[in-house]
């Protein structure tokens, strides 16, 4: 195949065109998410009549998340410069009525229940009263009104209602052990169930549908997560629903309309699912048939279930959005395209790929090879995740086709505490910042190079959050190793980062402890891979890029591996916008940091732009 045409950089990373379609609770109106002064706002189609309007006027920050509050009500969720300090806002589906909810300094809110059953009402949490913890509210949208149902004594981590919506489950910590908590009613008293270490526990999902027990995915006892029942009157798993061998599994699928859970979502290298119930399995065989090699989920439905929205993925196109008709004979309609601009045909495949750890340790992770030409000597960037308890999916990955599009192998890996492989391999990363969780970085680039795919003198380490701490940590403990590298909102300091934790994080302190390491107990280790103090060892030059207002991993550990970097004349570019928080956000600094790190690779991986077809008219 022949060297597709060298894409504008700007087709990967603008705004969608249209992206998270959600139908009202009837059935009739879509909502969805499209730009507007080049930031996403709330639009909203009549599906019986084919009219459409916009319905928000954000112009400083994208709307980040939206939910129907009844046939009439949307409530969408917006935060300030990137400072994630959560405000809840309404309107109304004709643009009218537009209110913040939540117009108080400094809180922060996230929807516990969309109360389907109860038009006009939600239940929601905020730290107003006291900023380490989350209180539940319920709130009459269309007045604002709103009334404490529970009041967080101070430990309590997460609230579950019942199916009609009443506050009956909470589970708490007290920085390394769980619980969880139970009441038969809201006026009763709450009830410890069970308590657990936090490295073995039985996460709840949700209530059976007769309210009386609820499912968890559950690793008490064994490696793997598993979807279970579970009795709260004795506080114990009892019916084992789904487990697979090679995966945690935690995600249930459940219909509310016909009383019953239809089956499970789980993911390998590919996602997958499996059915319990012939309704649903027709409905996803029915969607599979139409849309060939994609995943398809369903990811929004009207309440009566005869009407849904389905988003098809695929690892070489964005999403595109079906409408599903559900009764009598499915039938399959096209919304929309998030990018009608990008062609899968030019796009590289994500290939995935597993690699021995030199301790013995099997680690997955992806291959995206340029399209065109042979997999020999390539430059690559090594792209570790951020978390670090995350892990890389597969599926469309803008940066991975841009860099492919610029002749760049792409190698990500689920290095030791990556999420999802069972809990022996989550705990083999406790106490391994900058050591075996970075050795498996490591051992993936030799693993490149053995395999002839990579140039060894054309490397780059990139990655943000926790990937940015990767890169640092790389190029620091590994000078030879790497020709530059890229710290996007990245730790280089873990004792100034441990301290600037934002207040509703400092309950989880002694589990950080526990994980990563304790900044008196632990000084040692903490200054030996802590890149900021190992500064005089990088040799390579750097591209740095924060957000001022990043409430995670705070300005200053951008700026103090700066100032030791340039202190030693280290070449080294820092790109600081004042408008963002932990990763940028507004597509104009998106473009910005992009064309800097496509000129820095080009520069220190020698890639020859000339090789690819210059940019189309």
């Amino acid at each position: 195949m022949s060297r597709p045409r060298r894409i504008p950089l700007e087709d990967f990373f603008r705004k969608p065109e249209k992206a998270s379609p959600a139908l009202s609770p009837d059935g009739r109106h879509l909502a969805w998410l499209a730009p507007y002064e080049r930031r996403l706002n709330l639009h909203v189609r009549d599906l019986e009549t084919g009219g459409e309007r916009r319905v928000t006027t954000a112009t400083a920050r994208d709307i980040a998340g939206f939910l129907w509050a009844d046939d009439e009500r949307l409530v969408y969720a917006k935060d300030k410069g990137g400072d994630e300090n959560f405000h809840l806002f309404s309107v109304r589906l004709d643009g009218s009525g537009a209110r913040d909810l939540t117009p108080f300094p400094d809180v922060k809110c996230a929807i516990v229940d969309d109360l389907e059953e109860v038009p006009d009402r939600i239940l929601f949490q905020m730290n107003k009263r006291d900023a380490e913890v989350f209180d539940v509210y319920r709130m009459t949208v269309s007045t604002g009104e709103m009334e404490v149902l529970a009041e967080n004594p101070g430990n309590v981590q997460s609230w579950i209602t019942d199916h009609r919506g009443r506050l009956r489950l909470a589970t708490t910590t007290d920085g390394v052990n769980t619980a969880i908590l139970y009441r038969e009613s809201e006026a009763d008293e709450w009830d410890v169930v069970a308590s657990y270490d936090f490295k073995e526990s039985a996460s709840p999902l949700f209530f059976t549908f007769d309210d009386r027990a609820i499912y968890v995915s559950s690793n008490v006892g064994r490696d793997k997560s598993a979807i279970f029942e579970y009795d709260l009157a004795e506080g114990r798993e009892t019916e084992l629903i789904f487990e697979h061998e090679e995966v945690d599994v935690s995600n249930l699928l459940a219909s509310k309309h016909r009383k019953k859970i239809t089956g499970v979502a789980f993911e390998t290298s590919l996602p997958g699912y499996h059915f319990f119930d012939a309704r649903r399995a027709g409905l996803q065989a029915f969607v599979d048939g139409e849309l060939p090699g994609r995943v398809n989920r369903l990811i929004s439905h009207s309440r009566d279930e005869t009407r849904y929205v389905v988003a098809s993925v695929g690892d070489r196109v964005r999403a595109t959005y079906w409408l599903l008709d559900a009764q009598g004979e499915p039938r399959l309609a096209h919304l929309f395209d998030a990018a009608p601009w990008i062609y899968e045909e030019e796009m590289a495949p994500m290939r995935p790929i597993a690699y021995t750890a030199r301790d013995g340790l099997e680690i997955h992770g992806y291959l995206t090879l340029p399209v065109g030409i042979e997999a020999r000597d390539l430059p690559l960037v090594v792209h570790p995740h951020g978390g670090p308890w995350a892990r890389d999916h597969w599926g469309y990955n803008p940066e991975l086709q841009f860099l492919a599009n610029r002749g760049v192998a792409v190698l990500q890996m689920n290095f030791r505490g990556s999420v999802g492989y069972g809990r022996r391999f989550w705990q083999a990363s406790f106490h391994q910042w900058g050591l075996a969780m970075q050795d498996d970085v490591t051992d993936g680039v030799r693993w490149a190079i053995d395999q002839g795919i990579a140039d060894p003198e054309r490397i780059a380490i990139y990655g943000g959050s926790y990937g940015g701490y990767a890169a640092l940590s790389g190029v620091t403990q590994t000078p030879d190793l790497y020709a530059c590298g890229i710290s996007y909102v990245g730790v280089s300091n873990l004792f100034t980062w441990i301290e600037a934790f934002p207040p509703y994080w400092k309950p989880y302190l002694e589990m950080v402890y526990e994980m990563v390491g304790h900044p008196e107990r632990d000084a040692e280790n903490w200054r030996e891979t802590s890149p900021f103090f190992n500064a005089d060892r990088i040799q390579v030059p750097m591209l740095v890029a924060q957000g001022a207002n990043d409430p995670r991993v705070k300005k200053e550990e951008s700026d103090q591996i700066v100032a030791a970097l340039r202190e030693r004349d280290i070449p080294v570019e820092y790109i600081v916008k004042d408008d963002e928080g932990h990763g940028f956000a507004n597509e104009e600094n998106q473009f910005e940091f992009y064309r800097a790190l496509e000129g820095f690779l080009e520069r220190h991986l020698r890639l020859d732009g000339t090789t690819a077809a210059a940019d189309s008219l």
